[in-house]
């Protein structure tokens, strides 16, 4: 039962001397946010109140934002506003994502410049088991039906083991002030569906489904904290070196479950099964590129390194970072675009064999520019590259997917998949090769 004792002692569950924080408390006129916003009062915890009005419902995003307005104007809470304009671009479609990045974009910004220390959230029981239900039809695993963490990324949630009728009869109880959203009665929305359809019919079922679901989560958030230890240790046991960078054992890491596999490359952002089945096939030298990081296949070594701006494909797509500092302790390397992620458009298969020696490092792949020009292989004589696209009969369209192969001095080793430059190819005399390939060897 929700009451001011049970909140503060979920409170204490959450963080170590709650009275000793300061907080942001996302405030939205509701009967849940409001509860929160008043037991916080009650317990005479510093905190400031955020409020959005989205403009989305007329005349009631008003009457919300004066609702919430007037508490904080009674109890001298300090009280922030963002209300959408034009220039928020608000989408056709999406609005739902759309108004999330918002508001969490506006609730960073006020923690930063009041120097608060945690943002608070209503979010309650009613709230998980929708998630829960979500979650259970994408299969997203032991982490996605665990649901709503109650503490995340210094975002705290103390009413997520109550109820929305407890927190109707505390608002009751309590002569609390609060606005009921008539949006939530339309099923737009998934969420909105399961809130209305199916969870009235699990309800039911059985007169304690709620009681019992809230049993099952904590069960699930503790078999999950036991797996993610699990899978902590085993990290540990298989990890050959971590220091500026990790470098895992391969081989052992092969020989663990694909479940393994997933949970602990996805700390790094591999977290695609298609991916993740790739670099265990991968050739040695292959680079594969998450948001954050990059993995480099070395023989028995995954080698994993935080990303910094100038590797990896950027954001306009127009570089990357093929080799910067090259490995030829065994006389070759290879290098597998098909391994680089924002080259899916290279779809033929080619091999080309670099003698190292001529290479200046760092390589990377780039789009033409302007003067551009190379010694294409089975040609004598040097041309433009812009030259060798309209020879090829190529389409702007299909020039626009084209990449350049280019070395540290810019010039021109190679017209990605079509033409290798033939100064810099190896032959049988040379001693340290370079191969640049799409797709596997055997499919060459």
């Amino acid at each position: 039962m929700l009451n001011l004792s049970a909140f503060k002692s979920q409170l204490d569950k959450l963080i170590h001397s709650p009275e000793n924080q300061s907080y942001l408390l996302a405030v939205s006129g509701g009967a849940d946010s409001m509860v929160l916003a008043f037991c916080f009062k009650e317990l005479g915890i510093r905190f400031q109140v955020a409020h959005i009005n989205y403009k989305l419902r007329g005349e009631d995003s008003e009457r919300d934002q004066k609702t919430v307005e007037k508490f904080c104007g009674e109890h001298h809470i300090k009280f922030h506003l963002y209300s959408v304009s034009g220039k928020d671009r608000k989408p056709e479609h999406s609005i739902q994502l759309w108004a999330r990045e918002l508001r969490y974009d506006f609730f960073k910004r006020i923690q930063k410049s009041e120097n608060l220390e945690f943002l608070v959230t209503a979010h309650h029981l009613n709230d998980q088991l929708e998630t829960f239900i979500i979650n259970l039809s994408k299969a997203a695993g032991i982490t996605g039906l665990s649901g709503i963490p109650a503490n995340s990324n210094r975002i705290l949630r103390p009413l997520l083991d109550f109820t929305k009728e407890e927190i109707y009869a505390f608002a009751k109880e309590n002569g609390i002030e609060y606005r009921e959203d008539l949006s939530n009665r339309k099923n737009d929305y998934l969420r909105n569906k399961i809130r209305n359809e199916i969870v009235p019919k699990l309800m039911e079922t059985n007169d304690h489904f709620l009681d019992n679901f809230r049993k099952s989560s904590l069960y699930l958030n503790q078999t999950k904290d036991f797996v993610r230890q699990q899978i902590g240790e085993i990290e540990k046991r298989i990890t050959v070196f971590d220091t500026s960078r990790k470098v895992l054992s391969k081989e052992q890491l092969s020989r663990e479950s694909d479940f393994v596999k997933f949970e602990i490359l996805k700390k790094y952002g591999f977290d695609q099964e298609k991916e993740i089945s790739k670099i265990f096939k991968a050739e040695n030298g292959s680079r594969f590129f998450s948001k954050d990081y990059q993995l480099v296949v070395n023989y028995d070594e995954l080698i994993l390194t935080e990303r910094t701006d100038d590797e990896g494909p950027k954001k306009d797509d127009e570089e990357i970072l093929l080799v910067e500092k090259p490995d030829f302790s065994e006389n070759q390397m290879a290098v597998n675009l098909e391994n680089i992620m924002g080259i899916e458009e290279i779809n033929k298969s080619f091999a080309w064999d670099f003698d190292a020696r001529k290479l200046h490092f760092p390589l990377l792949l780039r789009r033409l520019q302007n003067g551009d020009e190379f010694y294409p292989s089975g040609f004598s004589g040097k041309k433009k590259v812009s030259k060798f696209f309209r020879d090829e009969k190529l389409s702007i369209l299909a020039r626009q997917k084209i990449w350049i192969l280019a070395d540290g001095k810019n010039s021109v080793l190679g017209v990605i998949p079509l033409r290798q430059d033939r100064r810099y190819s190896g032959d049988e005399n040379t001693g340290t090769i370079l191969k640049i390939f799409n797709k596997k060897y055997n499919e060459i």
